[in-house]
């Protein structure tokens, strides 16, 4: 008897504590059992999404939180996963529905195969073959659902024409097929698309020469990912796999329409964005339905017009807004003046209108009133065109007050839905109308008074040596050795030359930069300088001209008069500045990160500063923040031995992987970013000399204080104590993305648009992990001695100096501990 517990107990031991990795003939799936990929990885069983009632088939990370990978029955749920049962029947791995054994999800296979496994795999394949043979039958990487793990192949059939797709979700809580997929067409592109037709985003055909897509130039600046594209006459397919064994990453198919690349943090056990597209939320095709509206500042990102409510409730609760909205009262059109028309400012127009000729906004009010097939209309003033639909209204977007592409849309409700007051009484149709007809005639004499005023400022421009069509003007050496008074007044200097303030003939202030050592031909300085001259964006100092006379070249900018950030933010006991107030260095650190966004992802190239520090942010006489220096890495070429020497960029400032000397991308940049806005936040250089003649890193003691809970006020500049303006959320947001700016791994770094929606509130962050680097100094209890020249400001000694020095050599930093 106590030999056959014996043998019970280690029978039960042995085949309990081993995973079992297949389903057979002898091992079902049913209930709470599971299989487990033979290294651990992955996990499968049944497994119910959020508080429905249905159960799936799916697999998920074992190890990770319990992100679901890949459903098997996902357009056809269980409901009761103790009575269903996935098995091998007839050729197939079969699920099988309750009491009756309904046939609900199959492998679809012809066989009459009996010996037969299905094993899951450690790369999260789940393989169908016959036993004891190792040819597969069916794989689960050939139907994937939302999520493109590394080594499945996105592929299309170029004999057939059939695509393999990715499939969103329909909303977080249900697994079924939604309407945004993933595929690549016949010109090698991959493209979404909305319910399988609408296509509103596509990564370009892929150009062998670079091995990038042609609309995805950030996949050069990549050192994680293994991409490869493989097409012939009759299969093109594009997979991925990932250079370390210990990163962990899936590719999804979001409900929100969006593609988006996660990696995993070990350290705060959470899935980290790396990259997504389309980059806005509202680019996505119908988004927000029928009548919503999207908009990029709000959340969420979907609203109904007044007047309009949600189509389903429960679906907008789910962030599902695909339904749209419907009106609260239906139009009535057997009365005209039982309807009236809502003006919606400041929009982006809706999709699929109709054009009527040439006409002025009150006539096109009238034709639109007067037909009751008609829903919405606008005028273009620019044009003089009138638009009208007569169609549910998709993809409405509203802008930003500023942005001038933004339209007024009149959309037209029953009149009791209409708002009372100023823009919405019974008599604003007529009066809008009447107020249309007076400001057609202002329009005229306006128009008028422009051609007259445009006449007089390219003659003007023409004597000040500015192009009129707005273009960069080439100036001579003449002109601004005149401008400038010989070089008489200089701003600062740094590794590419020195600035100069002058003033052209019409009064306007400039600010000139004399560059030193750039040994390029004329044409091709000039056809650079004219690429650079062409980024504009609020936060970008704005390239107005240049000179190019044998070795004289010359840039000229816009004049800063409030010079540059590091002059308002470290002042000298002597200094008799006011403060920088916490809103406005808040609005500085958002305005400088919308710049830095552009240059990393809306230009052509994508361009990485190198030398990110509060002496390249420059402030025009609002205060508004404009990034200085950024074209300067185009001008002196693509020699990387002189990008090591010459835009190393500043100590303090620089990421980690400048010291490894692995290949630096754009997220170098968010690493100096990172460190800046701590300086932002402080009110002081993070290298701070202390009583005891050693200098106090700071980035430690605000790691350590937000990764503990510490008191977050504690790392604001002393000189705000007490200002009740300051927004803690603000401040525990700009304090999160600095921590995550500067972690080491630069796979762990969000990208600079991520930080612009963390500081635009659109986005959330969690805390994020301690810096190893840094944590490695905290441990070692040691102070940390940096000596850094370049930080001392040394150069910018008023407010109205104005620096445009990039990365300089010149400036030497030493650090005396060489365990730091």
């Amino acid at each position: 008897m106590v030999s056959f517990f014996f043998t019970l107990f280690f029978f039960l031991f042995i085949h309990g504590s081993s995973a079992v990795d297949t389903i057979s003939a002898n091992f079902t799936l049913s209930g709470d059992q599971t299989i487990t990929s033979a290294g651990g990885t992955f996990e499968m069983g049944f497994f119910k999404p959020g508080p429905s009632s249905n159960f799936y088939i799916g697999m998920w990370y074992k190890q990770l939180s319990k992100t679901i990978l890949w459903v098997a029955n996902r357009d056809k749920p269980v409901n009761d996963k103790n009575t269903s049962v996935l098995k091998i029947s007839n050729g197939n791995l079969i699920l099988l529905d309750g009491k009756n054994q309904t046939p609900v999800w199959s492998t679809g296979l012809n066989s009459s195969v009996s010996s037969l496994k299905a094993v899951l795999q450690d790369d999260g394949n789940l393989v169908l073959r016959v036993s004891n043979d190792s040819n597969v039958l069916w794989q689960s990487f050939d139907h994937p659902g939302n999520t493109w793990l590394p080594g499945v192949k996105i592929r299309l059939d170029r004999l057939t024409g059939k695509t393999q797709r990715l499939i969103s979700w329909k909303n977080p809580e249900d697994p079924s097929p939604g309407l945004f997929s993933l595929e690549l067409d016949k010109s090698t592109a991959y493209k979404i698309l909305w319910n399988g037709s609408n296509e509103y985003w596509s990564s370009g055909p892929w150009n062998p020469q670079t091995q990038i897509f042609d609309s995805v130039p950030e996949m050069r600046l990549n050192y994680i990912y293994n991409f490869s594209f493989f097409s012939n006459a009759t299969e093109s397919y594009f997979t991925y796999s990932i250079y370390s064994n210990l990163t962990v990453s899936r590719f999804v198919m979001d409900v929100s329409g969006q593609i988006k690349q996660f990696t995993w943090i070990d350290n705060t056990k959470q899935w980290n964005l790396f990259w997504s597209q389309p980059r806005q939320q509202c680019q996505v095709y119908r988004y927000c339905g029928s009548f919503g509206i999207c908009s990029e500042k709000s959340q969420p990102f979907c609203r109904c017009p007044q007047g309009f409510r949600p189509k389903s409730q429960k679906d907008w609760d789910l962030n599902d807004y695909s339904a749209g909205c419907v009106r609260r009262t239906e139009l009535q059109c057997s009365n005209g003046d039982i309807n009236k028309f809502l003006p919606l400012l400041d929009m982006k127009l809706a999709d699929e209108s109709e054009l009527l000729t040439r006409t002025s906004l009150s006539i096109c009010a009238s034709a639109c009133q007067g037909n009751c097939s008609c829903v919405a209309y606008a005028h273009n003033e620019g044009l003089n065109q009138c638009l009208v639909w007569s169609k549910d209204v998709l993809n409405l977007q509203k802008l930003e007050e500023d942005n001038n592409e933004g339209n007024t849309f009149y959309l037209r409700l029953a009149a009791s839905d209409i708002p009372k007051g100023p823009s919405g009484n019974s008599k604003s149709n007529k009066a809008m109308i009447f107020g249309a007809v007076i400001g057609s005639l202002g329009v005229i004499v306006l128009v008028l008074l422009v051609v007259i005023l445009v006449l007089r400022y390219r003659r003007r421009k023409r004597m000040g040596g500015e192009n009129s069509d707005g273009t960069l003007a080439a100036f001579s050496y003449r002109e601004l050795q005149n401008a400038t008074k010989n070089f008489s007044e200089k701003l600062g200097g740094g590794g590419f030359g020195s600035v100069f303030k002058g003033a052209l003939p019409d009064s306007s202030d400039i600010a000139v930069k004399r560059l030193e050592g750039i040994s390029q031909g004329e044409k091709q300085f000039r056809t650079e300088v004219v690429t650079i001259g062409t980024i504009q964006h609020v936060n970008l100092v704005r390239l107005r001209g240049f000179c190019s006379e044998g070795n004289k070249k010359l840039l000229v900018y816009d004049y800063m008069p409030n010079g540059s950030l590091d002059s308002h933010l470290f002042l000298n006991q002597n200094e008799e500045k006011i403060v920088l107030e916490w809103k406005l260095r808040y609005q500085i650190a958002l305005g400088t990160a919308r710049g830095l966004a552009y240059l990393h992802d809306e230009c052509r190239d994508c361009i990485i500063h190198c030398d990110i520090k509060p002496e390249n942010i420059l402030l025009d006489s609002q205060f508004c923040p404009k990034v200085a220096d950024f074209g300067l890495a185009k001008l002196v070429g693509r020699d990387f031995s002189r990008v090591l020497t010459t835009m190393r960029g500043t100590r303090g400032y620089l990421a980690p992987e400048w010291i490894s000397g692995v290949a630096i991308t754009a997220k170098a940049d968010v690493y100096s970013f990172g460190m800046m806005l701590l300086e932002i936040v402080s009110g002081r250089r993070n290298t701070e000399q202390s009583e005891n003649e050693k200098v106090k890193f700071f980035p430690s003691w605000a790691a350590t204080i937000l990764t503990k809970d510490g008191n977050i006020r504690l790392l604001l500049d002393p000189r705000l104590e007490g200002n009740d303006v300051v927004d803690i959320e603000e401040l525990m947001r700009a304090c999160k993305v600095a921590c995550w700016c500067i972690q080491d791994e630069e796979s762990h770094r969000p990208t600079m648009s991520q930080v612009v929606q963390i500081l635009e509130g659109v986005l959330e962050v969690n805390l994020p992990p301690f810096p190893r680097s840094i944590q490695a100094l905290v441990d070692t209890n040691e102070d940390v001695v940096f000596f850094t020249e370049s930080s001392s400001s040394s150069s910018h000694t008023s407010s109205q100096k104005q620096s445009h020095s990039s990365s300089s050599s010149s400036k030497k930093s030493t650090n005396n501990n060489s365990s730091a």
